[in-house]
């Protein structure tokens, strides 16, 4: 049974389309107003402290210069703003705060506690070889309309959101209705019937281009479908002939007095072959139709009786293998489907367990409901048990010829009839095969 390679797929992120566009809009809009409240703030900030750090050097500097022309303690300076002035020079050290002291000249900001609160200043400072000029200039105003403004920006931002999440639900409704209208035909399609042309509903644009794609993949399987149907009925209806004529030859030929044991032995497992074939070429077609059938006899088909045919057509596999078949009948189990059907999905597992099994035991053990065929052969790994119910998958271990279809063939028939079929491992060795019958 060769080896079972499984891939491993990466998991991708996945979201609704839906999602990824109202996503993308409100993180554009919400973007794109953060952007501009940010450039705003930097710019007044910029403007501003340029605008007061400039005026505020050249008015010291213009004083100093003033000093110099009218050494007169008294002669009046005329400031271009409301410029608070502190004037000292060395001969005056003493009368300098200290925390000014060590400032250079440039502009600074500094903070001061008066008149019961804290303000914020800016303090232009120009140093030169015979005198000292500071020009403090109250900039707490201009702070605290900076922190409104952001506070503002901040509400903007926030409401701009709000406005842009609303917006991408509105008109992701709208861009993907197309979409969901698509969606809603392709899910109205009746099964096994030619579904009517999509893209004349829609207009001629990416969605139509999908409907359009959608229309050409239907047609082209929908050939696909009618050509396998017929093939499988043509096959089905032709193999019917020349089966009933070989088991009408092995009829006549086992009826015959004085035939060899040996001969009479070869034609049996003819016969056994044809009705092997008989019943496969009517499940396949019941499959290929995807519909049930009742007996053909109007009657239900029993459990028991199927069994007994199906070890009897498999055993030539057992050969000269020590293996005992034992069949234990429970509880009597009556089947509502047509015994062709029943014979192949009991076939597949009462013939692996007959291939797989080189010595012990197959037992089988009918209940009302269900069937088990237990072997003593080398079983199968329980992680591997489900997926040997796939096409093409045969067991780690698996000896032999096969195309591994077999119980992928009882799968489908248990699909169509709402039975549920399992391999386990045996304890102690071997392996379990289940077939549980529904209620019809």
């Amino acid at each position: 049974m060769g080896s079972v390679i499984r891939w491993s797929i990466p998991m991708r992120f996945r979201s609704r389309l839906r999602s990824r566009i109202i996503l993308a809009f409100l993180v554009f809009g919400t973007g794109l107003t953060a952007t501009f409240a940010g450039i705003t703030l930097v710019m007044r900030e910029w403007l501003e402290e340029e605008l007061i750090e400039s005026t505020l050097q050249r008015e010291v500097d213009r004083f100093v210069e003033f000093k110099r022309d009218n050494p007169d303690p008294n002669a009046p300076f005329v400031f271009s703003t409301d410029i608070k002035i502190n004037v000292f020079s060395r001969r005056t050290f003493a009368s300098v705060p200290f925390e000014w002291r060590d400032f250079q000249s440039g502009v600074y900001e500094i903070s001061e506690y008066r008149d019961g609160a804290m303000r914020t200043f800016k303090l232009a400072v120009r140093k030169a070889d015979d005198l000292w000029a500071f020009l403090r200039y109250d900039i707490t105003d201009q702070r605290r309309t900076r922190d409104a403004l952001v506070w503002g920006l901040v509400f903007v931002v926030l409401g701009f959101a709000a406005a842009s999440l609303a917006i991408a639900f509105w008109l992701s409704s709208r861009v993907l209705r197309p979409v969901t209208d698509l969606a809603a035909r392709v899910r109205g399609f009746e099964r096994g019937k030619q579904p009517p042309p999509l893209a004349p509903q829609f207009a001629e644009d990416e969605v139509g281009e999908l409907a359009a794609a959608l229309d050409d993949y239907a047609r082209r399987l929908n050939e696909l479908v009618v050509r396998d149907r017929e093939f499988n009925a043509d096959v089905s209806h032709e193999l019917r002939t020349p089966l009933a004529v070989i088991r009408g030859a092995t009829e006549l030929l086992l009826a015959q007095d004085g035939l060899p044991d040996k001969t009479r032995e070869r034609v049996r497992r003819i016969d056994r072959a044809a009705r092997q074939s008989t019943e496969l070429t009517q499940a396949l077609l019941l499959l290929s139709r995807s519909e049930r059938a009742a007996p053909t006899d109007g009657e239900t088909s029993d459990v028991a009786q199927v069994v007994e045919q199906v070890i009897d057509t498999h055993r030539p596999q057992l050969g000269n293998k020590p293996v005992e078949v034992h069949v234990e009948r429970v509880e009597p189990a009556l089947v509502d489907a047509p015994s062709s059907v029943l014979a192949v999905a009991l076939g597949n597992l009462v013939g692996n367990a007959f291939k797989y099994t080189p010595a012990g035991r197959v037992e089988v053990r009918i209940e009302a409901h269900r069937v088990q065929v237990v072997d003593t052969g080398p079983g199968i790994a329980a992680h591997e048990a489900p997926s040997l119910f796939e096409r093409g998958m045969r067991g780690e271990g698996a000896t032999g010829g096969g195309a591994g279809l077999g119980l992928a063939i009882v799968r489908r028939l248990c699909d169509l009839y709402g039975w549920r079929v399992s391999l386990a491992p045996r304890e102690g060795g071997g392996a379990v095969a289940t077939l549980e019958f529904g209620a019809g």
